[in-house]
């Protein structure tokens, strides 16, 4: 099966017609962020100030990358564990968020959230934050940057090799594993 080249710009329309196993090779802008700064993110809209980047068509990787070496744009910067934003992204989603990049099953409440809006969850290859990095072409800390490794970053990345995890009308690759 080959992989779709797909740039940011394309997820919300191409989220619609996705399959759960769909490869995709994914160019473009993607915002990085974990569970303490989708905390901070939801408390900003609990004050109504906006977020730190803007969410409508958005993709979010949950990764917090290491210390970037002389020479690369970014450090190693592999998947965390996609449930631990489950209490925040339901209502991402909702603002337009599109995209969510990480590793890991999703609660029945994200699923019906990516279904109702319309979004992809993808997941990336756990274990292989070094190859992740060589995706990346520049990195800049865009927000909160006293959580270190869990600032908000906003890269740029070139062909991410990602795999379709959970689809816009609930096909899950989680479902189907026995």
């Amino acid at each position: 099966m080959n992989a779709v080249s797909l740039n940011t710009n394309e997820i919300e329309q191409w989220a619609g017609v996705s399959k759960a196993g769909d490869r995709v090779l994914l160019s473009g802008t993607v915002y990085t962020a974990r569970d303490a700064a989708h905390k901070r993110i939801c408390a900003m809209l609990d004050e109504g100030r906006e977020p730190p980047f803007p969410l409508h068509g958005a993709v979010v990787y949950y990764a917090g990358p290491t210390p970037t070496p002389p020479g690369m744009a970014i450090g190693s910067c592999g998947p965390t564990t996609s449930a631990r934003m489950d209490p925040y992204t339901p209502r991402l989603l909702g603002l337009g968020l599109k995209g969510m990049i990480g590793k890991g099953d999703r609660s029945p409440e994200v699923v019906e959230a990516i279904v109702k809006n319309r979004a992809v969850y993808l997941c990336a290859i756990g274990g292989a934050g070094a190859l992740a990095a060589k995706c990346v072409t520049s990195l800049e800390v865009i927000a909160f940057e006293d959580l270190g490794c869990e600032s908000v970053k906003k890269l740029t990345v070139k062909d991410f090799p990602l795999i379709v995890a959970i689809d816009s009308r609930g096909g899950s690759l989680f479902e189907a594993a026995p």
